[in-house]
């Protein structure tokens, strides 16, 4: 690898290409005919490819063994491969492989197929923070072309004399890969009569960039318009990785645009199961999360960036398992369905909360989604039943603007469907600021009194709940939809009960409230 500059980047070239070479090194003992089968038999299975020639990457010092792919990588592999012409988003967790995958492995399969008489690949473009940043991920690349002794001594020589530089070279085989930076032009990119047919962003967004929201703006232009521009007319693979640092990013930004495939991998699935089974044990992210904290544990492993607000804090954040339903005092849900029945807007809320005699408030169950009134009806017909069929009692409450609203209909609906009517009753009081409401209650999760509940603590509507509630602040303009309707149930609940030791001053009730069981 010629003109490398940098002495630190030199030393790691070096030694990275001694370890592919000393890892792929091999006497081969097959026929002509045996190796072909197995070649066959190698491009047909991801994981027995990525197996075979990189074992240098799939072999773990700490646990003495390899770690073989996941489904999702395997599915990743599958759904580039089957797609030539795709716009993607592969939003994963630290620590998942990502830019191994997309910037090595997958790129090498993909140029193998040639033996099969299928050209996959002809330029790929390897995009990073910086175009030294980009270089040293594309040297990965470049130590498996000129050094991996499988995979040459299958598919032949690939270092091409005279055109073997750093963040540019092309193969023996005619196969270009160039190093881009970001907002570094990429017009005229091209390798003879072939533009970038495989481009790969990676990692784009970092802590600092996204502070400023015009940045974000003008980059995601950038990749909108001139990255995406120099595939021949949207022709190619085009695809971005990384993890969801900030909502204020390029990834959040283009993971939204419209026909863009869009693959989310956190390390835990809803179930609170890992996700990446054999690389991690449950205890080992239970530590990693004790360790890093809620905040940076969502951001970095759930793809939940948290805004830190100013009135919640995240060690007040506390689950546990929670007792048989029937323990409780009372039980409470709470439906707070935004003005609007659309899938956009407002995020509609429906809150499951109880109240132990003790004075602990459990947060039970939650749905927070921007949806249709439809959806938020369903789930809210299926806990009661939940509930019911656990053989405890609740109180379902509306806000009363919402009782003559036309979203009762949707109610109706769904009741004629299961044959019965939801007992609803409407929250009538005069209620005053939404943000001093919520700031109020707020002594209830700093003394203690407060616990979620353990099993949907990865479910995404509870992620998003703590996420709101995290990123309570005066004047903010996110959604705080899921704090005002945990407010409503705590209030309602409180006033059945008085037991706790805080009682926020959340205003006077006008009018009482009626059993309408």
């Amino acid at each position: 690898m010629a003109s490398i500059k940098n002495k630190e980047v030199l030393e790691r070239w070096k030694l990275r290409c001694e370890e592919v070479k000393s890892a792929t090194a091999f006497a081969s003992k097959e026929t002509p005919t045996e190796q072909r089968k197995r070649i066959l038999h190698l491009l047909s299975d991801y994981n027995a490819f990525v197996e075979y020639y990189f074992p240098h990457y799939t072999y773990n010092e700490v646990l003495g063994r390899s770690i073989p792919s996941a489904p999702f990588h395997l599915a990743a592999a599958k759904k580039i491969r089957d797609t030539p012409n795709l716009k993607a988003v592969f939003q994963w967790a630290r620590g998942h492989a990502k830019s191994t995958h997309m910037d090595v492995f997958i790129p090498l399969w993909l140029k193998a197929h040639a033996y099969l008489g299928k050209r996959e690949l002809n330029v790929m473009v390897l995009v990073g923070k910086s175009e030294t940043n980009a270089q040293t991920l594309l040297s990965d690349v470049q130590a498996e072309l000129e050094y991996n002794q499988r995979y040459i001594a299958d598919f032949g020589q690939q270092v091409s004399t005279g055109s073997w530089e750093v963040g540019r070279f092309v193969t023996s085989d005619g196969v270009a890969f160039f190093a881009l930076g970001r907002g570094q032009s990429p017009r005229g990119l091209r390798h003879r009569s072939h533009r970038p047919d495989y481009i790969v962003i990676d990692d784009l967004d970092d802590d600092e960039i996204v502070q400023n929201q015009d940045r974000i703006n003008k980059l995601t232009d950038w990749v909108r318009e001139a990255l995406f521009g120099a595939l021949d007319g949207g022709r190619g693979r085009f695809i971005m990785v990384g993890n969801l640092i900030s909502k204020t990013s390029v990834l959040y930004n283009i993971s939204h645009t419209p026909t863009v495939h869009v693959s989310r991998v956190n390390i835990l699935t809803p179930k609170g199961e890992v996700t990446w089974g054999a690389k991690w044990t449950r205890e080992e992210v239970a530590a990693l999360e004790a360790f890093s904290g809620y905040r940076a544990f969502q951001k970095e492993y759930m793809n939940n960036p948290i805004t830190a607000g100013s009135v919640f804090r995240a060690e007040w954040i506390q689950y546990k398992k929670l007792p048989r339903l029937t323990s409780y005092s009372e039980i409470v849900l709470y439906i707070d369905p935004s003005w609007k029945g659309t899938t956009k807007n407002d995020y509609k809320a429906a809150k499951l909360w109880g109240s132990l005699p003790s004075g602990e408030l459990h947060h039970i169950k939650a749905f927070l989604r921007q949806c249709s009134i439809s959806e938020m009806v369903r789930w809210v017909y299926d806990c009661y039943e939940w509930v019911r069929g656990e053989g405890a009692s609740l109180r379902i409450y509306l806000e009363a603007g919402f009782m003559q609203d036309s979203l009762l209909d949707d109610f109706a609906t769904e009741g004629n469907a299961r044959g019965y009517q939801l007992p609803i009753s409407p929250d009538r009081r005069k209620k005053e600021n939404k943000f001093a409401r919520i700031e109020a209650v707020s002594p209830l999760w700093e003394r203690g009194k407060v616990y979620y509940n353990e099993e949907e603590k990865s479910s995404p509507d509870m992620l998003v709940s703590v996420e709101q509630t995290l990123s309570m602040e005066k004047g903010m303009r996110g959604h705080d939809d899921g704090p005002d309707a945990d407010e409503g149930a705590i209030w309602l609940l409180q006033r059945s009960s008085r037991t706790l030791g805080v009682t926020p001053k959340v205003g006077r009730r006008t009018t009482s409230i009626k059993n309408q069981w």
